[in-house]
């Protein structure tokens, strides 16, 4: 069965058309209209090995704030929906990930119960602008908004780091092998919702 999802979302603030392949090769066509997002989420989906189309456009003119939460939001949602049950997968995974002097860690539980616990970042972080339109401070939005319409459990901690383009890196790949191996089929409970409760 298929693991894939499609969802267009329009409001007043963005328009963002999503489609994801959970089970593909980390075959990505990112635009979002803001150069270091795309350059994010394209590195989320090379490295998740999640097949990831993302067309997002909205007022930013005024700001990115809202294109990029936008497409966080959708990005969750699609995971949700393309993981349906969730019977057979890891559920847990963890991944800690360099970019030279930056090291980021995720940990991820496929829970049902969205959760995200953001640490570590250096102080002025989220002041930095990146790429001259995104602010540090986003990326931890954009780790929230996935977890909580995506239902899942994150604790993204960043461990070491200075430039503030390598530790957005260092988080969003950290966060893409982590769900890469959290999403997998497990061979060993094939079918198996994997839960004490019986459902996730």
């Amino acid at each position: 069965m298929a693991r894939t999802a499609t969802i267009v979302r329009e409001t007043s603030e963005s328009k963002v058309e999503l489609s994801l392949n959970l089970d593909g090769t980390g075959k990505t066509d990112i635009e979002t209209t803001v150069p270091f997002y795309n350059h994010m989420m394209t590195a989320l989906g090379k490295h998740s090995l999640i097949d990831l189309k993302i067309r997002a456009s909205g007022d930013t003119d005024i700001d990115v704030h809202h294109t990029v939460e936008d497409t966080a939001i959708v990005f969750g949602e699609a995971l949700k929906q393309a993981l349906g049950d969730k019977r057979g997968i890891r559920r847990f995974a963890d991944a800690t990930v360099p970019l030279d002097e930056a090291l980021a860690r995720a940990v991820v539980d496929i829970s049902g119960r969205p959760y995200a616990v953001c640490t570590g970042e250096p102080a002025g972080f989220e002041y930095a602008m990146i790429g001259g339109h995104f602010t540090g401070s986003l990326v931890r939005h954009v780790m929230e908004s996935i977890a909580f319409h995506a239902d899942l459990c994150l604790h993204m901690t960043v461990l070491a780091g200075r430039d503030p383009h390598h530790i957005a890196e260092a988080e969003f790949k950290a966060l893409a092998r982590a769900l890469r191996f959290a999403v997998e089929p497990d061979p060993r409970i094939a079918g198996i919702i994997p839960s004490t409760k019986g459902a996730l």
